[in-house]
Order: C-alpha cells, then sequence, then structure tokens
C-alpha cells in the first residue's frame, strides 16, 4: 500500500497534486463548503486561492474578477466599481460570502464580503 501512494505521487501531475494541496486546506476553514458542493442562488461561504485576477468593463462600470478554486471546482468573485484589493495576489487565499449565482455555465458571486486565510 505504501508503495502504491509513492509511485502515485511520483506519477501525478502538478495540478493533482495542487488540487489535492487545496481540498485539504479549505476542509479546514470553517464554516466553507466546496466549490463542487455549493447550491447555487444560496448564501454560500467558500475558501479558494486566487488562479486569476482580471479588471474588465462591465455595463459602463470597470469591475474586478477573481477566479478562486478550492480543488474541487472554481468560482469568479466580482466587485463592481473596483480596480483592486489591497494586498491580493495570485496565489492569495480568500474567505467570500455571498449569493451564489450561475451566469453562462459560470458560478459567479457579485460583491462577496471577503478575508484573506
Amino acid at each position: 500500500m505504501a508503495l502504491r501512494r509513492f509511485l502515485h505521487r511520483l506519477t501525478e501531475s502538478d495540478e493533482e497534486r495542487l488540487a489535492a494541496e487545496l481540498k485539504a486546506w479549505a476542509d479546514t476553514v470553517e464554516g466553507t463548503v466546496r466549490i463542487a458542493d455549493a447550491e447555487p442562488r444560496s448564501r454560500v461561504s467558500l475558501a479558494g486561492m486566487v488562479r486569476r485576477i482580471t479588471v474588465r468593463p462591465v455595463e459602463g462600470f470597470e469591475a474586478l474578477e477573481v477566479v478562486l478554486s478550492d480543488g474541487t471546482g472554481e468560482v469568479t468573485a466580482r466587485w463592481l466599481g473596483r480596480r483592486s484589493i489591497g494586498g491580493l495576489a495570485l496565489g492569495s487565499r480568500l474567505k467570500i460570502e455571498g449569493v451564489l449565482g450561475i451566469e453562462q455555465g459560470v458560478k459567479r458571486v457579485v460583491n462577496p464580503t471577503w478575508e484573506f486565510v
């Protein structure tokens, strides 16, 4: 059994290893659910690592979009009227809370409350 785990670790990709580490970390953040298990149209609390940061125009305003991953899935957090959040960078770990919606097949939370974890 130990040999099988060792061989698996040698052959797994960096993405698989990162996903497993993120799952283990996200499970330790109290009060959160996994992104894959989050129910649309309900208030959720999610934890994840920042995978992408984008500033884009949305209906005449600028919006900061951050893609979070917890190893089970991804969610986009969108803050309207913002260009940045102090201290936010790729690889940052965040906990967000808000109403989860699905827009064009993408899980999205608009103007969530947030904290660094």
